[in-house]
């Protein structure tokens, strides 16, 4: 029997089921607040518009990571590589929005297939170091090409219409939607479920009629392709990036790529609403917090160790991630309001003979 065929999976049943989970709601809700309140600069929005862009690369790498079980340690590079394609055919070569996004998503197809083949040969941590030192690679092409200090992006239109600050936070909440939908839909599809068989067993995999060849260059497609969505949107809101140096962190960085990992481990490598909470957790909560309690002066390096913290106690304890914990929560809180239902029942009506 063959599984790895893929059939059609029912948009409107997945849809459903999205906008029905409680944590949608309550993402559309402060999303909301944020468009409709003159939030501006660095600010709750500004936090939680990269926390956007951030999860839509975990969401790939959690097919990578979740699903196929694969290694990778050149998401920086990747998504450095959707930044800097948008900044340079919007500005230089006058390119619509639309075309560089088609260019720049077959460059990274083409650049996930080169890699998918290479994993063929390599696994593990030195499949891992491998795509580090690719993305090491493309951070020094980036240097080169544009310089060592900041790249920015002029204004852009989409569809005739001018994208400012506002117009581009409501893109970024659509399309991290439209990549929600289509990582449930792969998650959910005879895909997913071969992808998941060949992260268990490669041998009993290929006994059951799986290609691992089709399904690890697939794996290794999405991831790029999402981590080069990712930084063209972190590009469109930001306005400016600039290379990792000796004398500057930069921003697609060897950080960038164990912070990727750090949401997918601390959301639960198979959750779409646990990478979008460990998100905002890894990346941006010393600014969210800040924003709210605008006298709390919380330092980010404390935020850095406490996700430190989290991560070591969700790998020792938790494996399965905050959506795991919160689904344990879950189901001790409905036993304990069964349990008051019965004690309920016998202090009112007695113990039944």
């Amino acid at each position: 029997m063959r599984l790895g065929k893929f059939k059609h999976v029912n948009n409107k049943e997945l849809f459903t089921k999205i906008i029905k989970h409680p944590f949608f709601g309550i993402i559309m809700l402060g999303v909301a607040l944020l468009i409709i309140l003159p939030f501006s600069g660095y600010t709750l929005r500004g936090a939680l518009g990269q926390s956007i862009t951030f999860t839509v690369v975990a969401l790939g790498f959690s097919i990578l990571l979740g699903y196929s079980g694969l290694a990778s340690l050149g998401t920086a590079g990747f998504a450095g590589i959707g930044a800097y394609s948008l900044g340079f055919l919007t500005n230089q070569m006058g390119f619509p929005f639309i075309v560089t996004l088609i260019v720049t998503l077959v460059f990274a197809i083409i650049l996930g297939t080169i890699v998918g083949f290479i994993s063929l040969r390599i696994e593990g941590i030195y499949l891992g170091i491998i795509t580090l030192g690719l993305s090491e690679i493309v951070n020094q092409v980036f240097i080169s090409l544009f310089g060592d200090g900041n790249y920015q992006l002029s204004a852009f239109r989409l569809f005739g219409i001018k994208m400012n600050a506002q117009s581009t936070f409501i893109l970024l909440v659509i399309i991290m939607v439209a990549v929600m939908l289509i990582i449930l839909n792969i998650s959910k599809s005879p895909t997913g479920r071969a992808m998941l068989a060949m992260k268990n067993s490669e041998s009993a995999a290929q006994a059951m009629g799986i290609s691992i060849l089709k399904y690890r260059l697939l794996a290794f497609i999405i991831a790029t392709v999402f981590a080069a969505l990712g930084g063209m949107l972190y590009m469109a809101f930001q306005k400016n990036v600039s290379p990792a140096t000796s004398s500057q962190p930069g921003v697609f960085n060897l950080a960038y790529s164990l912070n990727i990992l750090a949401a997918v481990v601390i959301g639960g490598s198979r959750s779409i609403f646990g990478i979008f909470f460990a998100s905002l957790l890894v990346y941006r909560f010393d600014v969210i917090l800040n924003a709210l309690f605008r006298n709390a002066n919380i330092n980010g390096n404390l935020i850095i160790i406490l996700s430190g913290l989290i991560i070591i106690l969700i790998v020792m304890f938790y494996p399965g991630g905050l959506s795991r914990l919160a689904l344990m929560a879950k189901l001790k809180i409905k036993n304990f309001f069964k349990k008051m239902k019965v004690k309920w029942k016998e202090y009112r009506y007695g113990k039944e003979d």
